[in-house]
């Protein structure tokens, strides 16, 4: 298999038939393009995700908060307890655990969340630290948003664009090679994306309002994204190229290294299935938080069909085998 998220097919074969007992309480369960599990606690529900950092080393404690609050976020729930598996290279020195608990607790304050437990070790064969977050979330049962939820002729929304974590991770690791071609204003601002990958605010207030279905677009991008939510839904979609936004930075970086933006790791993106008659009101109210929305396409009840149009042309997008970040590691 190649680097990255092992592909669906797989899963359905391998995984999701070996997940232990059959537990009543667990209203969302594992699947494709169900980044976490609901389980009924009375009035209010538990959400809980588990995500690992891999392809980046800097900022790590920062990414694994983050990625693993927007997992919960994306249920309507607001993001409360962190655990934390910290697995570091031989020979890694004491500051290396520091920085990455430092970046966690900042990263943690900032969200409200609490980190209540986890474990640390120096592992053999590593090459570079590696973290794995679960996060912890509550929300009321009938506010919970699931991730399968899209509906045949619903709008699909995205917020802040394509590869907003990817343009972060390529600056980052490459910045003195980039600044000879692009200057110093440009990676500076690329690397800066890292502050756009929280999407805890923006999901809630699409909660609030009323929405099917939210997702955030990890490994495999946006492209990864929207089959992600369709396939859970048993759903197709149609999107619509010139919709998306893609930023400058990402632009330039994405064809320096010729890198699909659209399939490159977009954490800091949010999707959302929204009813047509609320979709502008989300929109909107998302967009009064100085976050960028748009609508870039519908759900189809047709599930063979997962088309792009560009340049007034359908053709099919088609799912990416893995992520674009790997082809720079």
């Amino acid at each position: 298999m190649l680097p990255g998220k092992v592909p669906p097919e797989v899963l359905e074969k391998t995984v999701f038939d070996r997940l232990g007992v059959n537990d009543e309480r667990v209203i969302i369960k594992s699947g494709v393009g169900i980044d976490a599990a609901a389980i009924d606690f009375g009035d209010s529900v538990l959400v809980a995700t588990s995500d690992p950092i891999t392809g980046a080393e800097k900022h790590i404690g920062f990414y694994a908060v983050n990625v693993n609050a927007n997992d919960v976020a994306t249920f309507g729930a607001k993001p409360k307890w962190f655990l934390v598996t910290i697995l570091l290279p031989e020979n890694a020195d004491e500051e290396l655990l520091e920085k990455i608990m430092e970046d966690m607790h900042k990263s943690a304050g900032r969200l409200g969340v609490s980190i209540v437990g986890g474990h640390t070790e120096v592992t053999v064969g590593l090459n570079r630290p590696i973290v794995i977050g679960t996060m912890l979330g509550e929300v009321k049962k009938d506010q919970l948003v699931t991730s399968n939820g899209a509906k045949p002729g619903d709008v699909i929304i995205l917020t802040k664009g394509a590869g907003i974590e990817g343009t972060s991770i390529i600056a980052s690791e490459n910045e003195e090679e980039l600044k000879k071609v692009f200057g110093k204003e440009l990676v500076e601002n690329a690397k800066r994306f890292l502050q756009k990958i929280s999407v805890v605010k923006e999901a809630l207030i699409a909660a609030e309002i009323g929405v099917h279905a939210m997702h955030d677009p990890t490994e495999g991008g946006i492209a990864n994204g929207f089959h992600e939510m369709a396939d859970a839904a048993g759903l197709g979609f149609r999107v619509y190229y010139e919709e998306i936004f893609i930023a400058e930075e990402t632009r330039k970086l994405c064809e320096h290294f010729k890198l699909d933006p659209l399939a490159l790791i977009s954490s800091g993106s949010l999707l959302i299935a929204a009813p047509p008659e609320k979709a502008e009101k989300v929109v909107e109210a998302i967009r009064r938080k100085g976050i960028e929305a748009a609508i870039v396409g519908e759900f189809l009840e047709e599930n063979n069909i997962k088309v792009i149009v560009k340049d007034g042309k359908e053709v099919p997008l088609k799912r990416p085998e893995t992520d674009e970040i790997w082809k720079l590691f």
